[in-house]
Formats: C-alpha cells, sequence, structure tokens
C-alpha cells in the first residue's frame, strides 16, 4: 500500500444546534476542508460519510451520505456510508486510507457528522441504547454494573441523578473497578477532567470554552458515581472532514501542510476477561498501529484521546503504552498529560469539552492533531508535534469496546 496523506481539514463548532440540520454541518464541514487545501468538489473521487445519531433522531435511517453530499453539492461520486458507533468517523477515514492506498483514487473524503439534539430528549439517549447487543442487554448491564460494586463510597454518593445514558453508568463501572485494583482515585480523575476543560477554553471549535478547576469538577453534580457531570461528555451536534490523497497528487499540489498517515487501523474487541488488561482492544490496536509505523509510544507527541468520560482518557493513557496499566491516574496527577507534560492528551479539550457528535468524533480528533503537527494550533499548541496518535471507540462487547481504532499521523 502506497504513502497516504491528509491534505486538508475542516469542522465545525460543536454544541447544540437546534436551527441546523445535518446536511449544513456537513456542508460547512466539507467548505471548510476544501478551501484549507485549495481544492474544488470537482476534485473529489469518492466519499466515506460517517453517521451514528441520525436513524435514532430523525428515521433516515438509510444512504445519510448521498442525502447530505448531495446537498453539499456531490453527485455521481461513489459515496459509502458508515457506521461503527462512536468510533464511525475514524472507521470512515481507515477506508478512504485504503481506497487511496489500493490505487482506487488520488482524493477522497472522509466525513463524520452528527446531530443528536432533539426536541425529545428520549431520541438522543436512544442512540446509546443500540450500542451493544439489545439481545443480551439485560445480563450485559447487570455484568458491567457489578463491577466494583463493594468498592466503599463516600456519604451521599450513588444518588440517581436523572436521565443520562447508561454508558456513563458502565464507565462508573469501569472506573470503580481501577479503583479496587489498582487505587485510582476519583480526584484523579478529576484533575484529567479540569485539564480538558482547561485546554477547550482556546478551542474556538469546542463546545464548552470555559476552564474548571479540579474542585470545581469534583463539587458538580454527580452523575454516576464516581463520574460528575463535568467528567462526562456531552450530547452534541456538528461535522469534521479530512481530505485524503495520495502521495503522487500530495507532491504534485505540494507537501507544505499535508501530514501522512504512517498507520491506521481498525480493530474489533474480544471476550477477554475484565482484569486481562494485555489483551484490551485499544491496547492490540495500539501495538499493531505501532509496529505497521515503525514506531513506538515513546515517539508520540500529542494524542487525542476517547475520553466520554475522563476515566476513558485515564484507561486509554496506559491502553497506548504511555504508562504502565493502573499508572493512568499517576500520570494525570503529575501533569504528564498537560500541555507541556511528558505526553499531552486532548489538547483539544476531548470529548468532555470540545463535545462528542459521535457519528464526528473521530474527524474531530483527526483535525486537531493536523492542526497540531502544522504549527498552527495557537495557544494550545503542543511545542515541534511532530507524531500523533489518535485512539477512537465505539460500542461495547463484553468489557470492552466493540469497535477500536488507531490513527498514527506524522508530519511530512
Amino acid at each position: 500500500m502506497s504513502n497516504v496523506y491528509i491534505i486538508g481539514v475542516g469542522m465545525t463548532r460543536f454544541g447544540k444546534f437546534p436551527d441546523r440540520s445535518v446536511k449544513d454541518l456537513t456542508r460547512q464541514a466539507v467548505e471548510a476542508a476544501l478551501d484549507d487545501c485549495g481544492l474544488a468538489r470537482k476534485d473529489v473521487e469518492a466519499a466515506y460519510f460517517a453517521n451514528a445519531a441520525q436513524a435514532a433522531v430523525e428515521g433516515q435511517y438509510l444512504v445519510p451520505g448521498q442525502i447530505a453530499l448531495r446537498a453539499a453539492g456531490f453527485e455521481g461520486i461513489p459515496v459509502t456510508n458508515v457506521e461503527n458507533a462512536c468510533a464511525s468517523a475514524s472507521t470512515a477515514l481507515n477506508a478512504a486510507c485504503a481506497y487511496i492506498g489500493s490505487g482506487q483514487g488520488d482524493i477522497v473524503l472522509a466525513i463524520g457528522a452528527d446531530k443528536m439534539n432533539a426536541e425529545e430528549r428520549a431520541r438522543s439517549f436512544a442512540v446509546f441504547d443500540g450500542a451493544w447487543d439489545v439481545h443480551e442487554a439485560e445480563r450485559a448491564a447487570a455484568q458491567l454494573l457489578s463491577m466494583g460494586q463493594d468498592l466503599p463510597r463516600p456519604p451521599g454518593a450513588g444518588r440517581n441523578s436523572g436521565q443520562r445514558s447508561v454508558f456513563m453508568d458502565i464507565y462508573a463501572a469501569l472506573a470503580r473497578h481501577h479503583m479496587e485494583t489498582f487505587g485510582l482515585t476519583q480526584t484523579e480523575i478529576a484533575i484529567a477532567s479540569a485539564k480538558n476543560h482547561t485546554n477547550s477554553q482556546h478551542n474556538p471549535n469546542a463546545q464548552y470554552q470555559r476552564p474548571m478547576s479540579v474542585e470545581e469538577v469534583l463539587a458538580d453534580r454527580e452523575v454516576a458515581w464516581p463520574l460528575t457531570l463535568a467528567m462526562c461528555a456531552p450530547i452534541s451536534d456538528g461535522a469534521a472532514v479530512a481530505i485524503v490523497c495520495s502521495e503522487r497528487k500530495a507532491r504534485e499540489l505540494g507537501l507544505g501542510r499535508a501530514v501522512r498517515v504512517a498507520a491506521s487501523v481498525l480493530r474489533s474487541g474480544s471476550g477477554r476477561g475484565p482484569d486481562e488488561f494485555d489483551r484490551q482492544v485499544t491496547h492490540l490496536a495500539a501495538n499493531s498501529a505501532y509496529e505497521k509505523a515503525g514506531l513506538g509510544p515513546e515517539d508520540m507527541d500529542v494524542a487525542e484521546v476517547h475520553d466520554a468520560s475522563a476515566f476513558a482518557e485515564i484507561l486509554q493513557t496506559e491502553a497506548l503504552g504511555f504508562c504502565a496499566f493502573g499508572d493512568g491516574g499517576r500520570c494525570a496527577a503529575d501533569g504528564d498529560t498537560a500541555i507541556g507534560g511528558r505526553i499531552p492528551i486532548n489538547p483539544s479539550g476531548g470529548l468532555e469539552s470540545r463535545g462528542h457528535p459521535i457519528g464526528a468524533t473521530g474527524l474531530a480528533q483527526v483535525h486537531e492533531l493536523v492542526t497540531q503537527l502544522r504549527g498552527e494550533a495557537g495557544a494550545r499548541q503542543v511545542d515541534n508535534a511532530r507524531v500523533a496518535i489518535a485512539e477512537n471507540g465505539g460500542g461495547f462487547a463484553g468489557y470492552e469496546e466493540a469497535a477500536a481504532c488507531i490513527t498514527i499521523l506524522q508530519r511530512a
């Protein structure tokens, strides 16, 4: 497979936009990406369109990509629809890279767009109900929620905070298991969260742009102990795009701001046990990506990880090999994952603060990393960033994500 480059990126601001459609969001992100690299619609040969929520929220069960892209001015080109839960957008990028790498074309769009906010709040949360085996949902919930159930809790913890995604209960259970197994503390989770809220104040595309202290994160209302609201990703609307290009075409256009895709690995989960951390799907996918890129975790300068909850960032810090399993909380507390630290994680603000329109998240991560590698991130810029990694997980099966995608990018 030949070298593949990202030559353009674009995204909307993430947030709650009751008056905007998936078509509007898609058009804005695509136009931003085309403007970013100086291409026109006629230059695009194919598109991979990621969307995970529109079917449940709006009833657009089929051909969402063809519908959204026609409204954005594209007709005739092959459009492939991609759904892989929260890993949909990174899966679309993986497919676009394969299309280019196999010689089928020179310029391809990878698009992620979702509009999750609905007038009926229940429709927004219904998206998550289908992100695991619906035939085994009751058994799976009981299995997962039993994790860490004997862990002592502070007075008042465990109150029902109202409507929320079942996945926040799952993340809370996984966090309790980690606390019980390794000694992780709620304060360490809050440190990771506060870091991301602080980073997001410098990201004009972030849904939330207000810094928070550790104390403010801990004092926020409980969602599912030990997680507070500030530690959890919001429901969001938005779109993100990457324009993927062959090496031949990239050199013809000029490599000045191009970023090379050093590895793109997609993997499904396995039936591992809850304590088999070395068999975690993200860990195995990351090891494969490092091997393909000829690099290791020590070579990464910046990372974007799937922090649907702040605990997830700590878990993925370990899975990506930035520290030993069990040491993710210490890394956050020591400042290793802050901008200026050993391995800055989520300079964009992450899902917690940048927002999480689930079909667009993976490409929003890529947008941030391309911006970092170009040195164009402004106040959140990581010094001398040359190699970056994104981790994007989707759905749930057993004790881990059903799908995991790892992308490693290098400055050209």
